[in-house]
């Protein structure tokens, strides 16, 4: 049996669609601001990822450097070759070919440079020069076939990156002649004295046998009268 189409079922229709549509509008509503919302979520994320991966800008380490040089006093002799020991050491940074290195030497003439920025300066000399690895830490200065002008004390200065001038405590060097008597390598005192003592044993000698040699040729005189006679 089919019920008359009153306006009363109408409006109850009508209701229902209405509030099915409302319904159904609502939970789009909340769908969508959650995934918007889930898409904002993931891009503030992602953007404080950004930041936080962005480099920091921070004020570089000081440099640490230690110069090393050995052994405090050298002895060598006129002709030989000398190798004055200089090692750096830096615990924070163990690249060290951007150093800057310089020798020089003290004397009773003053300050003589002998090698800058790794190379050597002396005109004309090929005699010194910086043996070492710089990259090893090694920068020790050679000097070929010394004379006693090689005498001295010599430094080992280093310039960092930053400008700051590391010296080591320097080495002093002393050349000995050779003298050919006995082949006693002495130095020019010690050669000195010898001649000096020498002189004076054969001055001691001559005094002393002296009235010696005075009593033998009286002797010889009496005994050469007493024959003729």
């Amino acid at each position: 049996m089919v019920r008359p189409c009153t306006s009363a079922t109408m409006d109850q229709h009508i209701g229902k669609l209405y509030r099915s549509a409302v319904s159904s509008f609502i939970i789009f509503l909340m769908v969508d601001v959650g995934v918007t919302g889930g898409r904002a979520n993931r891009e503030n994320a992602a953007a404080v990822i950004h930041v936080t991966a962005q480099p920091l800008w921070l004020t570089p380490e000081p440099w640490n450097l230690l110069v090393t040089q050995t052994p405090a006093k050298e002895k060598a002799k006129e002709g030989e070759t000398v190798v004055l020991n200089c090692h750096l050491n830096s615990p924070q940074h163990p690249s060290l070919t951007n150093l800057m290195v310089k020798w020089y030497k003290e004397d009773e003439k003053g300050q003589m440079d002998l090698l800058e920025n790794n190379v050597t300066i002396l005109p004309n000399n090929s005699r010194i020069f910086m043996s070492g690895d710089l990259s090893q830490g090694d920068v020790s200065l050679t000097i070929l076939n010394v004379t006693t002008s090689d005498h001295g004390i010599y430094f080992c200065e280093v310039t960092l990156p930053d400008g700051k001038v590391v010296t080591g405590d320097g080495t002093k060097l002393r050349i000995r002649r050779a003298l050919g008597l006995f082949g006693i390598e002495e130095s020019i005192g010690t050669i000195i004295g010898v001649v000096a003592a020498g002189i004076g044993g054969i001055v001691v000698l001559i005094v002393v046998l002296t009235p010696q040699l005075r009593k033998c040729v009286l002797c010889m005189r009496q005994e050469s009268h007493q024959s003729r006679a």
